[in-house]
């Protein structure tokens, strides 16, 4: 079975066949045009008479609809056809006025540069990836058990922002074989570890955000005294749980296929939350409720 890193490059892979451009993971304009509206049938519109009142509503309301959201420039003389409209505003009088504008919490940010990218382009980091019929791995040049883990373990989390490879299939399987085999070394480094995942976090990217939540997971079951540890830092990390842990699928009667691969938001942050109350000691259900007051406790079930 590929490992968390490989299972993101396959995912890279499948979505550049779906969009048939060959670009993963970009992000798509949406077209600023509308295609014209069809005719009632083959031959042409029907007559007005002959159209049920329903159906006449519902023609005016889609033209209506329509008509609202096609750019507003007959009033507008400089603006054009690209020119999008100012939210709230209406300069046709014979349409309703738009909606409040949004207020943008959830929009992607820009992905700053990590520090794993410097120190991978100066040859500074102790292991590279194993080319050869043996896929989805890296190969380390010190033993893992003699590793710094002060100066190493956060730039590890740093690269977990990373949407280019190789920067990401290294930052995600090394961060992942460290946690294996950190043992007691892990616990100190923690506070060091919070800023990584908050800037991870504040980019406002899905696939960021559940990269950093599977690790953040890993790293609570990693060792004794870890979820105790990040309850004083509750209020760094867990600002984004609230944005997103109502953001699930709604597949009605339909199947989840990539449900392996774990990237349902809403359940990741729930699965995750539940993990940090049973890892996090008395005070972890209240923290975690008083930034997330819609959280229930697993404990209830």
């Amino acid at each position: 079975m590929p490992g968390p890193a490989a299972t993101l490059m396959i995912e890279d892979a499948l979505q550049a066949m779906v969009r048939k451009d060959g670009r993963a993971g970009a992000k798509y304009e949406k077209s600023k045009g509308m295609i014209p509206m069809g005719s009632h049938s083959c031959f042409g519109d029907f007559p007005d008479d002959y159209l049920p009142e329903g159906v006449k509503q519902k023609l005016r309301d889609a033209q209506r609809a329509r008509t609202a959201l096609l750019p507003r420039i007959q009033s507008a003389p400089t603006f054009t056809m690209t020119t999008r409209p100012v939210q709230g505003f209406s300069w046709n009088p014979h349409l309703p006025p738009d909606g409040p504008p949004h207020a943008g919490a959830r929009k992607r940010q820009v992905v700053p540069s990590s520090q794993f990218r410097n120190f991978y382009d100066r040859g500074d980091l102790p292991c590279c990836i194993l080319h050869g019929s043996v896929g989805g791995k890296i190969t380390w040049k010190v033993d893992l058990d003699r590793l710094d883990y002060h100066h190493f373990l956060p730039i590890f989390f740093e690269g977990l922002r990373e949407k280019e490879d190789p920067y990401r299939f290294l930052a995600v399987t090394g961060t992942y074989d460290m946690l294996a085999r950190g043992g007691p070394k892990i616990l100190p480094v923690v506070p060091q570890l919070i800023i990584p995942m908050k800037v991870g976090f504040n980019t406002k990217d899905p696939a960021i955000i559940c990269t950093i939540l599977k690790v953040l997971q890993t790293l609570i079951l990693s060792g004794d005294m870890i979820g105790e540890a990040l309850v004083p830092y509750y209020r760094q990390i867990l600002p984004t749980f609230s944005l997103y842990i109502e953001k699930n699928k709604n597949l009605g009667h339909l199947i989840d296929y990539a449900q392996r691969k774990r990237l349902n938001l809403g359940e990741l942050i729930h699965e995750t939350l539940e993990i940090m109350e049973a890892h996090g000691g008395e005070d972890a259900f209240i923290n975690i409720k008083y930034m997330i007051p819609t959280y229930e406790s697993c404990s209830k079930a």
